[in-house]
Parts: C-alpha cells; sequence; structure tokens
C-alpha cells in the first residue's frame, strides 16, 4: 500500500503544475479594457473638488477605492487634444506617434487651408450624408463636408491595437468622442470603429474607413429621442449647432456616455473569451473650458455634474459586466492655462500675444531681408502655437534651414514692436493707467521664453535638460517648414473675448488626473511623478501583451498587487 502511494505522489509530482489564475488578454481577464480621458482636464481639480464629489461610484472609484496619482505631468511641449489623445493610446509622445497638433499644413494635400490631424479624402462620413452621392472617384475635393477620417497620420500602435494583434483580432476595439480626434486617436489603427458627433446635428458618425454603414443600434440611437433630450437639458429648445451649444454643457457629457453604454450594448462589449477595449474621451470640459476658465463656477458645477454621469455609468459596468471583470484607467489629454485676467489681478506677468501682428512684424523684417520694397507673405494664413508655420514657396531658392534661422533671428524685434508706447503726459492717460493698476497687480509685455527651428529639432539641437527633453518629444515632421515658438509661461495668443488655451511646457497645461481601477491594483494614493504615457506600459504588461511600438512609458509596479507565484514544475 506505502508502495503504491509512493508512486501516485511521484507521477502528480511529474505532471505540470496548474498556472495560477492571473490577468492576461487571451483568457478574458479582465473582460473589459475602458481608458476614460476628459478633455480639458486639470489636475488638480479632484483635490480642489474633492469635498463635494460624493458619488460612490463617481470620481470615488479612483480616489478611494482606486489608485490615484495626483503628480501627472505629459513630459512634452505640444499639449494640445489630438497629441494627447494619441499620447494616452500608443504610450509615446510627438517624435514618437507623430500627432503634432489638432491640425497643420500640408500643401501636398491643401494650399487653401490647415488639414486635420484625422482627415483623411479616401474615405467618407458615415451616419449624416448616406442620402447624396458617393463620392466621386479618384478623391473628392479637400473641403467636401463628407470626407471621411482615418489613423491615416498615426505612426505607432496602441494598447487596443496591441491586444487586437495579439488576439489575432478577437479582441473588439471601439473608441467614442465628441471629436473625431478624440475618438480615433487613442482607439488606434485596427480598431473595429470609432464614433463621434456630427456638430450641426449631434448624430453619431463613422468612416467608410472602418465600415460602409452604422450598425443598426446605432441608427437606432441616432433616430430615437436621446439628440432632443440632450438639448433640452442643455437648456435650448432646438439647435442647429449640437458640438457647440450642447456640447459646452455638462448634458453632453451624460449624452455621450449613453452612447457608450449602447456601444456596449449593441457590441456584446465583455461578452468574449478575450478582453475588449474601449475609449471614451468626454469632450463637453474642453469646449466649455475655453470660454470660462478653470476657475469659473461653471466648471466646478461640470465636474460635479461628471461625477454623477460618472457613477450612472460605472454603476452600469457593475451590473452589465461586474466592475471585478472591468480595468479603467482615468486621465485627461491635458490641463488648461487660468484666464489671463484672472492670473493678471493677483500679480502673476500674464498676457495676451496679438498672433496676428507678432507675424506681421517677422513678415516686414523678411521683407526687408529676402524681398525689399515687396509685400511677400511668408506665413501661412492660419496660425497657431507653438508651431509657425512658413510658406515654402514664398523664400524661392533660400533653403529651410536659412528661412526658419531668419524668422528666429526677428523675433526679438518683432516682440518689441508689440509693447504698448509710453503713456503721453495728459490726464486721460493717468486715469487710465490707474483703472489697469486697480484691475491687476500687473500689466505686463508679451515674451517669448523659447524658440526653434524645425530643422534643429530634427537634428536634435536642443537644450541637454529637463526643458529641453519636452521639447525634443514634440518634434512632428508634419506641417512642412515651421519655427516653434514658446512664450513666457501664462501667456497666450489672443482670443476672442477673455477666453484661455492651452498649448505649452508650462506646468499647468501638463498636469492631468491619472486614476486606476481594476482587481490588479492597489488602493491608495500615490505621489510618485508618473505621466500618461504609463497607461499603455502599464495595461500591457497586465493583459500580458506587447507595449505599443514606440511606447516610452514605465510600468507603475508600485499600484500593482504583486504577481502570484508559480509553481515550478520539476
Amino acid at each position: 500500500m506505502q508502495k503504491c502511494v509512493a508512486v501516485l505522489l511521484s507521477l502528480l509530482f511529474l505532471l505540470p503544475a496548474a498556472p495560477s489564475a492571473h490577468a492576461d488578454a487571451y483568457h478574458a481577464k479582465p473582460k473589459l479594457v475602458v481608458i476614460l480621458v476628459i478633455d480639458q482636464f486639470r489636475g488638480d481639480y479632484l483635490d480642489r473638488y474633492r469635498d463635494v464629489l460624493k458619488a460612490p461610484n463617481g470620481f470615488n472609484l479612483f480616489l478611494k477605492r482606486g489608485a490615484y496619482f495626483s503628480a501627472c505631468y505629459y513630459d512634452y511641449a505640444n499639449t494640445k487634444t489630438a497629441p494627447g489623445h494619441a499620447t494616452i493610446g500608443t504610450g509615446a509622445y510627438t517624435d514618437g506617434h507623430g500627432i503634432g497638433s489638432n491640425e497643420w499644413w500640408d500643401l501636398s494635400r491643401n494650399t487653401d487651408r490647415v488639414i486635420s490631424s484625422v482627415e483623411d479624402e479616401r474615405y467618407r462620413v458615415v451616419g449624416t450624408f448616406d442620402d447624396l452621392p458617393v463620392l466621386p472617384p479618384p478623391a473628392p475635393k479637400p473641403n467636401d463636408p463628407r470626407i471621411g477620417s482615418s489613423p491615416i497620420n498615426l505612426k505607432a500602435t496602441t494598447l487596443g491595437d496591441e491586444v487586437r494583434l495579439a488576439t489575432q483580432g478577437k479582441a473588439k476595439l471601439y473608441g467614442v468622442s465628441l471629436k473625431d480626434r478624440a475618438a480615433i486617436l487613442p482607439s488606434g489603427q485596427t480598431a473595429n470603429a470609432a464614433f463621434w458627433i456630427d456638430n450641426a446635428t449631434g448624430r453619431f458618425v463613422t468612416s467608410t474607413y472602418y465600415m460602409a454603414k452604422l450598425p443598426d443600434w446605432a441608427t437606432q440611437f441616432n433616430k430615437g429621442p436621446r439628440i432632443a433630450q440632450a438639448v433640452k437639458e442643455a437648456g435650448l429648445e432646438d439647435t442647429t449647432q449640437f458640438y457647440a451649444l450642447v456640447g459646452r454643457t455638462p448634458a453632453a457629457n451624460s449624452y455621450e456616455l449613453d452612447f457608450a453604454r449602447a456601444l456596449i450594448e449593441g457590441e456584446g462589449m465583455g461578452q468574449h473569451d478575450v478582453t475588449d477595449v474601449l475609449t471614451v474621451s468626454l469632450s463637453a470640459n474642453d469646449i466649455g473650458g475655453h470660454q470660462l476658465g478653470p476657475d469659473s463656477d461653471a466648471q466646478r458645477e461640470m465636474v460635479v455634474g461628471l461625477d454623477r454621469d460618472l457613477d450612472g455609468f460605472f454603476s452600469y459596468l457593475d451590473k452589465k459586466v461586474g466592475l471585478a471583470n472591468v480595468m479603467i484607467a482615468l486621465t485627461a489629454d491635458h490641463g488648461i492655462a487660468p484666464i489671463p485676467a484672472a492670473a493678471a489681478k493677483l500679480g502673476v506677468a500674464s498676457a495676451r500675444l496679438d498672433l496676428e501682428a507678432f507675424t506681421a512684424a517677422i513678415d516686414a523684417m523678411l521683407n526687408a531681408r529676402f524681398s525689399p520694397g515687396k509685400k511677400v507673405e511668408y506665413f501661412m494664413p492660419t496660425q497657431e502655437l507653438p508651431y509657425l508655420a512658413l510658406n515654402t514657396k514664398a523664400f524661392g531658392s533660400v533653403s529651410e534651414k536659412d528661412a526658419e534661422e531668419a524668422v528666429i533671428a526677428a523675433i526679438p524685434g518683432a516682440i518689441r514692436n508689440l509693447s504698448p508706447s509710453p503713456l503721453p503726459p495728459n490726464s486721460q492717460a493717468i486715469l487710465e493707467a490707474t483703472r489697469k493698476y486697480q484691475e491687476s497687480r500687473v500689466d505686463a509685455d508679451p515674451s517669448i521664453y523659447f524658440s526653434r527651428s524645425r530643422a534643429d529639432l530634427a537634428d536634435g539641437k536642443i537644450p541637454n535638460t529637463e526643458f529641453g527633453r519636452r521639447i525634443a518629444h514634440s518634434y512632428t515632421d508634419h506641417g512642412g517648414w515651421y519655427v516653434m515658438v514658446v512664450p513666457t509661461a501664462y501667456q497666450m495668443e489672443y482670443l476672442n473675448s477673455n477666453q484661455t488655451t492651452h498649448f505649452s511646457p508650462w506646468s499647468y497645461d501638463r498636469h492631468v488626473p491619472l486614476g486606476f481601477f481594476g482587481e490588479e491594483f492597489v488602493p491608495g494614493y500615490y505621489r510618485e511623478l508618473v505621466a500618461p504615457v504609463d497607461i499603455a506600459a502599464t495595461f500591457a504588461s497586465i493583459l500580458g501583451v506587447n507595449a505599443p511600438s514606440a511606447s516610452v512609458g514605465r510600468i507603475l509596479t508600485e499600484a500593482l498587487r504583486p504577481s502570484p507565484k508559480e509553481t515550478i514544475a520539476h
């Protein structure tokens, strides 16, 4: 008898040990990954408004039940929507994924206007113009509203792409946003679909890059009462400007999350034998934030309203998939500067840069150098910081390097031309100066902190400093000839009315929240310096897939549970 037991035990030791349970995409552990991006949501908001965040499954899912990193900063200098969303998806910066701005000049495609980062004339929009004639071959005119969108300019894979590749296309991958770029770029090249809205009607649309027609569930959503309900919730009776008017209110967030619910139901997300991936970018905070600024009462109400909406969405996920089967990341694509007047009132040297007058002053100097007595336009007509696009053809035989260096040499004089003239000695001027002093502790002149030519950026001729690293991460070969221009902190190009913006390497534009929820994470409040590029690297490690092709993020092991020890077979 003892001999038989010994034989059985020896056989057991020879059998391979069963692996311990652990997360991986190949066995649907978790069943669903959600990457939630809030457009223009600065990193201090959740600490600032924590006392009024009451929903248990809203932001508190990350603050109390998840792993929350309060010191999350982008490590690049072109903090805009398209680059931010590409960075979140790919785990890389612009020098890795190629997306430098929301749009840029591509003279090989259009000499009349800038081209969107996702615009692709090879495809057409699906869901809005379906009743119009099919676009004629070989390609439509570049301003045809039926032109579709795709990840045409994305040079790196995303986390979702890697999950799709690892599962031979079995995993489902979708992106949702009000904006096309925010739906397309974080989801990636292999997405089953990305959905965004038609700006006028609010109907969700996609592109023939993904499919020939909308799925039935999406068509039913568009034909249902939800659009009218969102318009009413925004305090409007009717509108043909859904994006601009409804999109800037909390009603847009609940509307978008309801579409995400319809997508999960319609596509059976989280119901497969491999892990599915969903990216959702909530756009309302950005649309309203530019107009009202980060310190407004409206911003506070937006955060509180979103807390309730997220509570409803995550509670839905719990019922549909089970939160134990879901892994979520929360972040933002960029922060935002305070409204310049508000910062100046407290004594910050805040100023507005009249970009049109600035480029006109440089133009005059370039004409004096290259075309005396003429009025050649050396800049493209539409400009947006931090890149000033040059009119290549205007320079003729002048090389790119010489052209861009001439612009840089002209910048100090152009800035001096924008400085206000000394006040004339009269009582009216004294009264005006007194009024300005009462409204603001400073009356700062615009100033430029840093500039560099595209040619030097391409050659890596950048200061070997932390600031220089952010500049290096912002290099793109899209946009032809350009000069990168960074105004002093808290300064920006002039905008309509009393508005604010984001585009810079300064901390207020780079600071965003970063929270994780899922069984793999140890709940806690973490103060380590981290970056949004770490999302893709961390999730890829948990799911057992390759990191995205250009990923530079690190795995946030300090917030991960120890991996279960597996028995080694002998």
